[in-house]
């Protein structure tokens, strides 16, 4: 997990919503696509809330900061946002996903560059022992064998950027259609978001008995 999560801009006044989501992973292996569920909650303020079976993750644009809460470990970990704009950004323009009225964005992150491998240590030379007058005895010419020819190099690829492209709903201001593409694989998710009522404030804080783990 990054240590810190973009900040986007504070939304304006929307009316609360409650999204039912379902998302399908295909990784890049060509392994089978495995299928989750997930429910997202919307203040009227901006707060969002993403729940799946073992983790919670609350984002408060206003605070400037994500909450991730670990529901077996009964911890939270509260990560602070960086400033928007970090990542370019594509405006894709409106469409219309399950009678929703959205717009949609493109986000493109480069990929991270590998770690330098570290350097072992070099053993200790050997230091020679003459002894006078002695020779050391030399080992036969062998007849140099032909060499095979060598093999050809295959270009390497450039790393594959991340990829996220997000279908906001106008009205609710709540994703409709994400799919986020890495080299791991790609991973798309469909909600279904509906106007409620607003949501208590307890909805978007760190529950009670929760061990709270210090900043990243």
């Amino acid at each position: 997990m990054a240590a810190v999560a973009e900040a986007p801009p504070i939304p304006a006044p929307a009316p609360p919503s409650c999204s039912e989501c379902a998302s399908k992973t295909q990784p890049a292996s060509g392994a089978p696509p495995t299928q989750s569920a997930s429910r997202m909650w919307r203040s009227g303020d901006g707060k969002t809330r993403i729940d799946t079976p073992t983790t919670s993750v609350i984002s408060d644009p206003a605070a400037q900061h994500t909450i991730v809460l670990d529901h077996a470990k009964k911890e939270a970990t509260v990560i602070p946002m960086a400033p928007a704009g970090s990542a370019p950004v594509e405006e894709l323009g409106k469409s219309t996903i399950e009678g929703h009225e959205v717009e949609g964005k493109r986000y493109t992150l480069p990929p991270t560059p590998p770690l330098p491998k570290p350097q072992l240590p070099k053993p200790p030379a050997m230091s020679k022992v003459s002894v006078p007058g002695a020779k050391m005895p030399t080992a036969p010419a062998s007849p140099k064998a032909p060499q095979a020819p060598a093999a050809p190099v295959q270009p390497k690829l450039p790393p594959k950027p991340s990829v996220t492209e997000v279908w906001t709903s106008v009205k609710l201001k709540t994703p409709v259609l994400t799919k986020v593409s890495t080299a791991a694989g790609e991973q798309t998710t469909y909600c279904k978001p509906t106007e409620t009522a607003e949501h208590p404030p307890s909805v978007f804080q760190i529950p009670q008995g929760y061990k709270i783990k210090p900043k990243l």
